[in-house]
């Protein structure tokens, strides 16, 4: 009796895609970069050129405002990165290009000057907008149409990208700021180099995930030739409604690695019982930290909300996750009362600050991206995953705008707005949810209300 052999992609790992695992650790590894780099951005720039571990003597002001230019242009680029997979490439191997591109940029950022820290940033820029909207579009492709593992492979391939932000922060900060700026930013780089060469390895587990539509194929040919119908249109719709709140989730979050990066150097005690003063980039490190510990948790928590027959949309959850993600910046208010009052502030407020904004990323984030894979028409997945980014990253440059806006208006003034208005706007998400859920046309929970033509569709993508 012979046996037969599955082909390497059709493998399951703890009940997942192997492929899952490949995508999994080339994310960990392009996020340590991307975060360790983030990290000391703001830092680097602000640092005194007289100093031994010199920058480039930036006041806060204009740190924060390159700080949004930058993050936006990061994830705005994922716009022609999702063309590019569309139209040319396909997700696969724009996925390999943006990979080099971002080798390049991070090792371009090890050398010392002003003129390579822009050229750098620029290949960073062009890498992840290649590599970002298309990977996580080949993590839904994983998984056949009403799979329910999706939403778990999801938060699966989102811990990737938490070790990576959590280990990324602590080495790459503690080097940049206490040995040189240049040595963090070059782990960075051998951090995207290890993420390149798991790529590369495990394509043999990605044979039927992210392949160019062409029309050379008759089906394909026939999926692109084919109009949008009411149902897919409707669908487009709720998610350019949830991509306003992306903007809005993200212009409020990444005050993280902009104004509440300073903010930990700048107004926190970080003395560590008098023993040693802790880095202010180390904080960047506290969000990854509670997402790692808490995922499953918020994962488990949400899976038995729903088997109680109790709300659980997408939508739901993001509006959820938005109101709990402000309520964290009460802890900045006051954080800020007690600079105020002392002259400095306790390191607790950051850290309640970051678990809330943390609980709320868990409920908003990972959710978001499976929700794109289960709406986005097939031969549009790729560039609609890349207006998710392009969100987060007018998200970004928003949060420079607020950063820039707390130097004048004041910080307790910027985060109590924050907890306020955005906790009111989840709020009215969440009583607008019926006709946003209409518009879904019962997509989520195996409950997808499609033509056998759109049926045809989701079948293409295991090709």
């Amino acid at each position: 009796m012979t046996s037969v052999v599955k082909p390497a992609h059709t493998k399951q790992l703890f009940g997942h895609p192997v492929g899952l695992y490949i995508l999994f650790f080339t994310e960990m590894w392009e996020r340590f970069s991307y975060y360790g780099m983030r990290a000391l951005f703001t830092l680097f720039l602000v640092a005194e050129t007289t100093s031994s571990n010199a920058g480039f003597g930036w006041t806060n002001d204009e740190a924060l405002a390159l700080y949004g230019w930058y993050t936006m242009l990061v994830y705005l680029s994922s716009v022609p990165g999702g063309w590019i997979a569309d139209k040319l490439l396909g997700q696969k191997k724009t996925v390999m290009l943006g990979g080099v591109l971002l080798c390049i940029g991070h090792a371009i950022l090890a050398l010392n000057s002003e003129t390579t820290f822009y050229i750098g940033c620029f290949f960073i820029i062009l890498g992840v907008g290649c590599l970002k909207p298309n990977i996580s579009s080949m993590v839904g492709g994983l998984y056949k149409q009403k799979d329910e593992r999706r939403d778990l492979g999801f938060y699966i391939f989102y811990m990737g990208i938490n070790i990576g932000g959590f280990l990324a922060p602590i080495i790459c900060g503690y080097v940049g700021e206490n040995i040189s700026w240049h040595y963090g930013f070059g782990l960075a780089a051998i951090g995207m180099f290890f993420g390149q060469a798991v790529y590369i390895w495990g394509q043999k587990y990605l044979t039927h995930v992210g392949n160019l539509i062409s029309r050379k194929n008759e089906k394909d040919r026939e999926l692109l030739d084919r109009p949008l119908s009411k149902i897919e249109k409707d669908r487009i719709k709720v998610l350019l409604i949830s991509f306003l709140l992306i903007i809005l989730f993200w212009a409020a979050f990444e005050q993280a690695g902009g104004l509440m990066n300073l903010y930990a150097s700048q107004k926190t005690d970080r003395s560590f019982f008098g023993l040693f003063e802790i880095p202010a980039s180390v904080f960047q490190s506290v969000n990854s930290f509670f997402i790692i510990t808490l995922a499953t948790a918020v994962g488990a928590f949400w899976l038995k909300w729903r088997k109680k027959g109790k709300e659980s949309s997408s939508m739901f959850k993001i509006a959820v996750g938005l109101i709990i993600m402000a309520l964290g910046f009460g802890f900045m208010s006051a954080a800020s009362l007690q600079y105020e009052a002392n002259g400095s502030s306790a390191m607790y407020w950051l850290i309640l600050a970051y678990l809330l904004h943390t609980i709320g990323e868990l409920c908003a984030s990972p959710v978001s991206l499976s929700y794109i894979t289960k709406l986005a028409p097939l031969k549009y997945a790729s560039i609609i995953m890349g207006l998710y980014w392009a969100a987060t990253g007018l998200g970004n440059k928003v949060a420079g705008l607020i950063g820039q806006a707390s130097q004048e208006l004041g910080e307790f003034e910027i985060f109590t707005g924050i907890a306020v208005i955005w906790s009111l706007i989840g709020v009215l998400v969440i009583v607008m949810l019926k006709p946003l859920k209409r518009l879904a046309h019962g997509a989520e929970d195996g409950e997808s209300k499609i033509s056998d033509e759109e049926a045809e569709d989701f079948e293409l993508a295991d090709h």
